[in-house]
């Protein structure tokens, strides 16, 4: 909770059960001097203060594209599976029967059938930073897009870090997203996760005790400015106004807290338990992340990502005293929940007139296969995979791309993940052909290994 005094507290409501931390994991405020305003140096490089912003929806593990958006009612049994499709608002288009919710609102989203060149293994990193992890990377690594747009455009006001993560650590390690890469820390997400959330508290400091503690930060700073002169400490009284700006204002934690949220909205999203990991190693079905990730765009985050359940369905406890295969069972679990929480956030979006601004982007690592194993169900299939998009002011309503009659191969408008990328940084006012970032060797890169267009049909 926030406490200042004068003001109310402000409880808790999403992450809960963590331990309490001491604010100085965010702001330090110790004689060093602060490390949160590393969070917003990115700010120095901002050419501009667009309201544009996207969230991006990690479905981790892979989720099975001819079960939800893809589906071949006419293959044989064993490539067809149970589920049958359904009309929506959009002649033509079909979905899963078990996302009536998001077929009532097809007009305002689009499916994406046909992407190609996805990685074979488990890993985030092509989903984060639509970089091909088989090709050579610059020292450091390849920068997330969240990173990569908190360089270029910083943040839109001292009230909220240009780059919020919402994602859950998984046990698997590359389930989880990558780092800044060569941008440095400096350009990593601001995560207000578990105790992370706590760590804002000014606990029994008031408003005027904390600017005297900025005077001596102040004096400290001018002392070893004497001493070295460079950029980063000739910046430091701009990056710790800023920090202070995040410190008192109450926007971020507002934004954090859905007990300031209008109970039906909160009902419309669900919720799920932070704390119960599908599957040991996926993330928490946590539908009450996406209503946060709104609220955290309307507090001034440019982009917002989350990790959502475990779409790795094969094997495991879900076989235990039952006769269907453990995909299905799992599918039969997620797939309501998902259609309830995913068309709240486009609904809601749409609703509140964001529906312009932040642009939508839900998928997973990879495809699964047309054939269903009775040992494993659909496996990992890098050959074509699925997405959704939203929002941005794009042309929604409509189906891209084409897989054929098994729904193994793109057979037509195949879809990259550059040609994805290349439409997220069109949205933000980036053009990835002309924008650079210096990697650790003082070399400019461009965001796109390819110049690559935006996707045509979306713009």
């Amino acid at each position: 909770m926030l406490t200042v005094s004068g003001q109310r507290q402000y409880g808790s409501s999403f992450c809960d059960r963590q331990s309490r931390r001491n604010f100085l994991r965010i702001g330090s405020l110790g004689g060093a001097g602060l490390t949160l305003p590393g969070l917003l140096r990115a700010e120095a490089a901002s050419g501009g203060r667009s309201s544009k912003s996207v969230i991006m929806i990690y479905l981790v593990g892979g989720p099975p594209h001819q079960d939800m958006f893809d589906l071949k009612p006419n293959a044989p049994k064993e490539i067809a599976g149970p589920w049958r499709p359904i009309a929506t608002t959009v002649p033509g288009m079909e979905i899963c029967e078990a996302f009536p919710m998001l077929a009532s609102i097809a007009e305002r989203f689009v499916t994406i059938r046909s992407v190609v060149g996805s990685q074979a293994g488990h890993d985030a990193i092509q989903v984060f930073n639509g970089h091909d992890p088989k090709k050579a990377k610059p020292s450091g690594g390849w920068p997330q897009f969240g990173s990569a747009v908190a360089k270029v455009q910083g943040a839109t006001g001292a009230a909220a870090p240009p780059y919020v993560s919402l994602c859950y650590q998984c046990t698997h390690g590359p389930y989880n997203e990558p780092g800044p890469g060569f941008l440095g820390t400096s350009f990593a997400p601001f995560r207000p996760m578990g105790p992370t959330k706590d760590d804002m508290i000014l606990n029994g400091i008031t408003l005027e005790r904390l600017g005297d503690r900025r005077q001596l930060l102040k004096s400290v700073d001018r002392l070893r400015r004497d001493v070295d002169t460079t950029s980063m400490m000739r910046g430091m009284d701009t990056f710790t106004d800023q920090a202070m700006g995040l410190l008192t204002s109450s926007r971020l934690a507002d934004a954090l807290d859905l007990s300031k949220e209008d109970p039906a909205v909160v009902a419309r999203y669900g919720t799920g338990d932070p704390t119960v990991f599908m599957d040991s190693n996926g993330a928490p079905r946590v539908p009450q992340s996406m209503l946060v990730a709104r609220r955290l765009i309307e507090a001034g985050a440019r982009v917002v990502t989350l990790n959502y359940s475990k779409w790795d369905w094969h094997g495991g406890r879900n076989t235990e005293g039952r006769k269907d295969n453990s995909i299905f069972v799992r599918e039969a679990e997620d797939f309501p929940i998902f259609d309830q929480c995913m068309s709240a956030l486009i609904e809601d979006l749409h609703d509140r007139g964001l529906d312009k601004d932040c642009a939508v982007i839900v998928w997973g690592e990879f495809g699964r296969t047309p054939t269903i194993s009775a040992r494993v169900g659909r496996d990992h299939w890098p050959r074509v995979n699925c997405a959704l998009m939203a929002g941005g002011g794009m042309k929604t309503g409509q189906v891209i791309g084409a897989t054929d009659r098994l729904g193994g191969e793109a057979v037509s408008r195949p879809v990259t993940y550059s040609e994805i990328y290349s439409t997220l940084y069109h949205h933000l006012g980036i053009d990835p052909s002309t924008t650079t970032v210096t990697d650790l060797s003082g070399r400019p890169q461009y965001l796109l290994e390819e110049d690559t267009p935006p996707l045509r049909e979306l713009i």
